[in-house]
């Protein structure tokens, strides 16, 4: 592939993109907070499990 078409290629997914509104950009957000808390938990839960077990 040649480097005239992959830059048009991006330069087509950049005209399409917008910038999120406020309501999306929250929401966005707190699904990914909700996620690092979830995997944070997941994570200790298995610390606390692993600690009890003494491996």
């Amino acid at each position: 592939m040649n480097l005239r078409a992959l830059l048009g290629k991006y330069r087509r997914v950049l005209q399409v993109a917008r910038k999120p509104g406020k309501d999306e950009f929250v929401t966005s957000a707190k699904i990914s907070a909700i996620g690092m808390v979830l995997i944070g938990v997941i994570g200790f839960v298995i610390f606390i499990l692993f600690l009890f077990a003494g491996i």
